[in-house]
């Protein structure tokens, strides 16, 4: 989960002590960056520690902002955390650098059973037969909705619910953002006098350009007309310079000079949660991750809705999964592995499933959470439908940073209008294949 996406998470490192020391115990640290999914694992800590009185578990949380920059930190000078929890946009280079740890001798060994997990969670954790990660939750991508501000337009959530979409004229998803869309003199955008230089509410907000996977940003879009970032992980070809996606992105680029869209400068600036949440934006889309957050910060009417059908005659959505690292220059790592183990039992995640904070790994466990989330009067059942749609991986492959870098770069220069969509992607796509090759 881009799983991408917790810039909302508190800055600060907190260093938590969540079981008792023993005496002789040993020590396992264990680092995450979502501060939502604390408490959840803090009672896991605690219930392993029951169970395992001979070890410690600490747990560091860190806002996502400077989570990376201080485990690389901790990789250079040797004082990384034990356990971490791990993106699949990062584990790449960690694991071509050998700073993490193959977990397949431990999971032979104990016989873990892996087919608890969700379809793909697993395997995406692995290359060449070694496995990197252990599953922990899943998401996927649904648009929030502003309902106070739809039945002031008159938009009911039926349409909301059926929305189609094509990058020629937007389909009906462009006319209802229309409609959500309204100037300081009441006008919508579908009036012929609305004022797109005094707009008070948008109705449809872009999260800046999405890096090289989109998630919450693109690549809905793009994959339901077709395109595909490439034919499998690992794969040393993208496809970057489809046309869909070209065309995908010159339709984003156009929004906002029809006023139905803020400027990218104020998505990147502001943040397009806030602007939601001061009710500048009608509608964002967003990952799972972050049904908390507008549950404990819109307060005003909302509803979670699929995203919409594409061109291709269904919905698209990134299916994402955070997994559990072990640093390859851990001391402890036999700790480690009990710690990773129980993190990927049912024991632990149906704790997390009861928070109601993200869907966790094990298969059955995400209807737990929905029914968690039921309880604080919310409807997440969006994202489970999101899941039976059409469902992709990120993009994974070598040198991931680099390749971020151009892929970031083109997208960017696309949607401030520097560059025409064909030509920068092709340009920036040539480079992206030449550095997975390397």
């Amino acid at each position: 989960m881009l799983k991408t996406k917790w810039a909302f998470a508190c800055a600060v490192t907190a260093a938590l002590m969540v079981a008792a020391g023993s005496a002789g115990a040993v020590d396992v640290s264990y680092a995450l960056w979502d501060s939502n999914q604390l408490p959840a694992y803090k009672q896991c800590a605690a219930d392993f520690h029951k169970k395992n009185p001979d070890i410690d578990i600490k747990i560091t949380q860190t806002g996502w902002a400077d989570y990376w920059s201080t485990l690389s930190t901790g990789f250079v000078s040797g004082t990384a955390p034990d356990v971490f929890t791990d993106h699949l946009s990062k584990y790449t280079e960690f694991a071509k650098s050998s700073q993490i740890a193959d977990l397949t001798p431990f999971i032979k060994r104990d016989g873990f059973d892996t087919s608890v997990f969700e379809p793909t969670l697993y395997e995406i954790w692995g290359r060449d037969g070694k496995q990197y990660g252990m599953p922990k939750d899943w998401d996927t991508i649904a648009m929030i909705v502003n309902l106070d501000a739809a039945r002031k337009a008159g938009v009911t959530l039926s349409d909301l619910q059926s929305m189609t979409w094509n990058p020629r004229d937007g389909g009906s998803f462009e006319q209802i953002m229309k409609k959500l869309t309204a100037d300081t003199h009441g006008a919508n955008a579908l009036d012929p006098k609305f004022d797109r230089s005094k707009v008070a509410m948008y109705g449809y907000q872009n999260a800046s350009n999405g890096d090289m996977t989109g998630q919450t940003q693109w690549s809905f879009f793009a994959v339901s007309d077709g395109f595909r970032f490439q034919d499998k992980p690992w794969a040393q070809k993208y496809y970057y310079d489809d046309p869909k996606l070209a065309a995908t992105l010159t339709w984003l680029a156009g929004l906002p000079r029809q006023g139905v869209s803020g400027s990218y400068a104020d998505a990147k600036t502001l943040g397009v949660d806030a602007m939601f949440v001061a009710r500048r934006v009608a509608v964002v889309t967003e990952g799972s991750w972050m049904i908390n957050y507008f549950r404990q910060n819109a307060h005003f009417d909302t509803a979670w809705v699929p995203l919409p059908i594409g061109p291709s005659g269904t919905r698209a959505t990134m299916f994402n999964g955070l997994g559990d690292s072990i640093w390859a220059g851990s001391k402890v790592k036999e700790q480690a592995w009990k710690w990773v183990k129980y993190l990927g039992s049912a024991d632990c995640q149906s704790v997390v499933a009861a928070q109601g904070v993200v869907f966790p790994a094990i298969k059955g466990m995400a209807q737990k959470a929905v029914e968690a989330q039921k309880a604080k009067g919310i409807d997440s059942s969006a994202f489970l439908t999101m899941s039976k749609a059409k469902t992709f991986l990120p993009p994974i492959g070598d040198n991931a940073a680099q390749v971020n870098q151009v892929i970031t770069d083109a997208v960017e220069s696309v949607l401030i209008g520097k560059s025409d969509a064909p030509s920068a992607m092709k340009t920036a796509n040539a480079t992206a294949n030449q550095l997975v090759k390397n």
